[in-house]
């Protein structure tokens, strides 16, 4: 599911704050090349056993990934249920306090990158 309204679309931040901001929300920066990087969220539903990934996807706009002065820029923000046994299914339904939580962390991660 794509998360639009979210305000973190076209956000720009050096790597090095992205980096650290979303890790004090709990974000990993998990795929990344020279231009683009992906940040999750993991969130476990306790009610159905599932998890769930918050996906913010960035691109550099100025520099490489490896340089924490690069530019990135918030390109999309999705949640999808984790499947076996690397994927995530972005159709399935998300259950209300999993989009809560997200909708919150996104938020937070909007006001420490503003």
């Amino acid at each position: 599911m794509l998360l639009d309204n979210t305000g973190l679309n076209g956000m720009r931040s050096d790597l090095a704050h992205l980096d650290d901001s979303s890790e004090k929300l709990g974000f990993v920066r998990w795929q990344w090349e020279y231009r683009r990087a992906t940040y999750d969220l993991k969130l476990h539903d306790g009610t159905n056993g599932e998890d769930y990934f918050l996906r913010i996807n960035t691109r550099a706009v100025e520099g490489k990934l490896e340089n924490p002065d690069a530019i990135l820029e918030v390109e999309a923000v999705y949640i999808g249920r984790a499947t076996f046994p690397h994927g995530l299914d972005y159709e399935s339904p998300i259950p209300q306090p999993i989009l809560n939580t997200a909708t919150q962390r996104v938020a937070e991660l909007k006001q420490l990158l503003a």
